[in-house]
């Protein structure tokens, strides 16, 4: 059994359950940072077969380091194609990538994403730099990991926009707008824990917390009634040689710290 690390910051946690996911000779369409870090350690460690396709056109590379962005030539790194912005929406649009990874500012009970605005539309709190590509990853990909920070005003009762779908408003609701049948959002990382979305409502449901967390910190983060099932997981520490990885792949400390 591999020796669990003592000292490890969220982040790393949350990289590290988030490559878990993961499976090998499955495809991921990926975003900056924390989505890049999980997929790499993913690639190094129990998914070697693990496709990573980026926004800007990178397609299966197996990048040394770090990239800054999804347009950094890193992710061209020894990739199986340099193709396109467009090429990569067109295979997520014909339903060839198995997984996306997303940011997000706000979320709801059913995975709806906001990365636009806080506040009113016409004179907006803050304004966030908005879609990207996330609407097109949650509408298209067969399945969607978000990673975010957890509190009451990121999991709010509704967004103040909705930037990507998740279940919209309920069971059904993705299929009648037209989006792929079962796609959607599969699972939520916060610092707190790990949230799956219950396969009848179709809203988030706690399936484990982090070591040291307690359903209580959950319940005190979330703006809505998360479902609580009986049997509530812990997740597995960081070990030593991911967290190796991990600081091998981010040498500078950009996504996960110091």
């Amino acid at each position: 059994m591999a020796n669990q690390a003592t000292e490890y910051n969220p982040r790393e946690l949350q990289a590290c359950v988030a490559s878990k996911m993961l499976e090998d000779k499955k495809s991921v369409f990926v975003g900056t940072g924390l989505p890049m870090i999980a997929s790499m350690l993913a690639q190094r460690t129990h998914a070697p077969g693990l496709l990573i396709v980026f926004e800007a056109g990178g397609m299966g590379p197996q990048s040394p380091v770090l990239p800054i962005s999804v347009g950094d030539s890193r992710t061209f790194y020894r990739a199986v194609a340099a193709s396109s912005m467009h090429d990569s929406m067109s295979l997520t649009q014909a339903g060839y990538l198995d997984y996306g990874f997303l940011g997000a500012a706000q979320i709801d009970v059913y995975g709806n994403i906001n990365t636009t605005i806080i506040g009113d539309w016409e004179k907006p709190k803050v304004r966030f730099p908005g879609s990207g590509g996330a609407n097109d990853v949650g509408s298209l990909c067969q399945l969607t990991i978000i990673i975010m920070g957890q509190d009451k005003r990121r999991f709010v009762e509704k967004v103040d926009f909705l930037t990507t779908p998740g279940y919209l408003d309920g069971p059904g609701a993705r299929e009648r707008a037209g989006l792929p049948e079962g796609s959607g959002p599969y699972r939520v990382i916060t610092q707190f824990g790990v949230y799956g979305f219950d396969e009848e409502t179709k809203k988030m449901k706690l399936l484990a917390v982090h070591p040291g967390v307690t359903v209580e910190d959950v319940k005190e983060n979330s703006s809505f009634e998360i479902i609580i099932p009986e049997q509530v997981e812990i997740t597995e520490p960081p070990t030593e040689e991911e967290l190796r990885l991990l600081r091998e792949i981010d040498p500078t400390g950009m996504s996960i710290g110091k």
